[in-house]
């Protein structure tokens, strides 16, 4: 029976020893820094995961599919009717008055019974009055031997029923364009409004129902939570960006389709504006969202925290309604971050923005943005965990 030799032993004897070193540093690590586990994503993967996480959830969504459905079907609508109006007045019959020695010269149009003027200055006051839509007076230098007034534009009906072309005076060219201009309003207007508040409204539910839920607590174990944040607000832009491109594509191609080529080329700039403008303007509401209802603890309370948020985006929306028409208006609204994505649009498609003008909006939108993002990282981060009673502005702030 061989023996060990004692070189074999103590070799035998080291190893055991280094073996027995190594267990006792992994024990120590284990205790001191917890088990081993696999490298956390970084930051940029964080909130790529959050993004994808809230863009899979949205597309899935079937209220929201339907809502999007809906949204693009209502602007081809919309675009296709433009169109169609353009081409044919005949929605209505015109309200034409006739001056009393103009009345043997007008032939019958099929459904206008015209109104009787004493004379040509009676028919121009009841024009300008806005009594009647037209008025036909007696002009030796016309072919026809009467003229036709209107006050801004000429049913294309009346011309074709009086079977010539009479001569045209506008009595005010400038106003010719006054539905158009509260069709686009209502365009920009309606797109902000809808978007924002259907976005804005989603973040919000969803930061209160992981808070519910605490699901929160396991996202933040594993990420950072300004990654989180910025997950939620990267998911909801890309979706608003979505709907908004492909809004601006049926407007383009139904606009081009209907042959309204003229609106088309008039379009196009404030188009793109507006999407770069709501882009920011979106990313603007969207942290002050996601702040605002992580300040509370339940579904019922959001409102009270995101409720003045709701009339940030509402104002843009009724200002652009009622004020298209105000130049000064318009301008305020232009350069102010809430109001801009509306007011700066309608401006250049009006021609009353200087070139410059969009660039320095978009850059006070842009330092807006920054600093409405800082702030919601703030609230948010101080307020995520905070259960029960709602949040304190002033807290939120102070964390």
């Amino acid at each position: 029976m061989s023996r060990a030799s004692p070189r074999s032993i103590h070799r035998s004897h080291r190893s055991s020893r280094r073996s027995s070193d190594e267990r006792r540093l992994d024990r120590t690590r284990t205790r001191s820094h917890g088990p081993l586990r696999p490298d956390s994503p970084s930051t940029a993967q964080s909130v790529w995961l959050v993004a994808e996480r809230e863009i899979e959830s949205k597309l899935r969504s079937k209220s929201f599919v339907v809502s999007t459905v809906i949204l693009f079907l209502g602007a081809l609508a919309l675009v296709i009717w433009g169109g169609v109006s353009a081409e044919d007045e005949s929605f209505g019959a015109p309200s034409v008055a006739v001056a009393a020695d103009a009345a043997d010269l007008v032939p019958a149009v099929p459904g206008v019974e015209p109104e009787s003027a004493a004379d040509a200055a009676a028919a121009e006051e009841l024009v300008r009055t806005g009594a009647v839509d037209a008025a036909i007076i007696v002009d030796g230098s016309s072919p026809t031997g009467f003229a036709v007034l209107a006050k801004s534009d000429v049913s294309s009906r009346l011309l074709v029923e009086l079977s010539a072309s009479p001569t045209v005076v506008l009595l005010d060219p400038d106003g010719a364009d006054d539905d158009l201009r509260m069709l686009i309003a209502l365009g920009f207007g309606i797109v902000f409004l809808m978007a924002a508040s259907l976005f804005g409204g989603t973040i919000a539910q969803s930061v209160v129902e992981e808070k519910q839920t605490r699901v929160v607590e396991l996202l933040i174990s594993a990420i950072p939570v300004r990654a989180l944040l910025a997950g939620k607000v990267v998911g909801n832009t890309v979706l608003a960006m979505g709907q908004i491109l492909v809004l601006a594509s049926i407007a383009v191609v139904g606009l081009a389709a209907t042959g309204q080529t003229g609106l088309l080329q008039g379009l196009g700039s404030p188009i793109a504006w507006f999407a770069v403008f709501f882009l920011f303007g979106f990313v603007l509401l969207a942290a002050l969202f996601a702040a605002a209802a992580a300040m509370v603890s339940r579904q019922e309370d959001i409102g009270a925290t995101t409720t003045p948020l709701t009339m940030l985006v509402m104002a843009p929306y009724f200002l652009v309604i009622f004020f298209n028409d105000d130049p000064i208006v318009l301008g305020v609204m232009s350069y102010v971050p809430f109001s801009a994505p509306v007011g700066m649009p309608m401006r250049m498609f009006l021609g009353e923005a200087q070139w410059w003008e969009p660039l320095i909006s978009l850059a006070i939108l842009i330092a807006t943005c920054v600093a409405a993002i800082l702030v919601g990282a703030r609230i948010y981060e101080n307020s995520l965990l905070r259960m029960g009673a709602r949040v304190r502005l002033r807290e939120a702030l102070g964390g």
